[in-house]
C-alpha cells in the first residue's frame, strides 16, 4: 500500500514553468524601476528636510538662550544618524552641517551620500535662520 502511494503522480508546476514566471516578474520590474526612481529620491529627500528644519529649531533654541547661533551640531544637541556607508547598522542618507554661523545668522546644509538614482550627481538641501529651506542640488 505504502509503495502504490510513493507511486502516484502529484500535480504541480515544472522548474521550467516557475522558471519563466520568475523571468517575466524580473522584466516587469525593470521595465517599472525607471519610472519609480524619482518617487524614490523624493521619498528620501525628505529625511533632509526633516533633520535640517530639526536643526533650525536648535539654532533657534540656542539663539535665545546665548545671542549667537553656533557652528558646533554637538553644541546644539544634535546628534548625527549613522550613515547608510558606514555600515551595515546605518540609517541616515544625509550627512548634516551646519556651514556658517555668526551672531546674526547660520546656514546648514543637508548632503547625500548616496546617489540615489545613480546620474553621479548628490542631492543637497540647505537652510537658514529664517527657514528659507532650498534645495541647492538636485538629484
Amino acid at each position: 500500500m505504502n509503495r502504490q502511494l510513493l507511486k502516484r503522480r502529484v500535480k504541480a508546476y515544472t522548474l521550467t514553468e516557475i522558471l519563466v514566471v520568475l523571468v517575466i516578474i524580473g522584466i516587469l520590474v525593470l521595465l517599472a524601476l525607471p519610472n519609480l526612481l524619482p518617487l524614490i529620491t523624493k521619498a528620501k529627500s525628505t529625511e533632509a528636510k526633516v533633520q535640517l528644519e530639526h536643526v533650525a529649531t536648535l539654532e533657534k533654541t540656542y539663539f535665545y538662550e546665548k545671542s549667537r547661533y553656533s557652528n558646533d551640531l554637538t553644541e546644539l544637541g544634535f546628534i548625527q544618524e549613522k550613515l547608510t556607508t558606514g555600515g551595515k547598522d546605518g540609517k541616515a542618507n544625509y550627512k548634516i552641517e551646519i556651514v556658517n554661523a555668526t551672531n546674526n545668522s547660520f546656514l546648514a546644509r543637508a548632503t547625500a551620500v548616496t546617489d540615489f538614482d545613480g546620474d553621479g550627481t548628490f542631492n543637497i538641501w540647505e537652510i537658514d535662520q529664517d527657514k528659507n529651506l532650498k534645495e541647492v542640488v538636485a538629484d
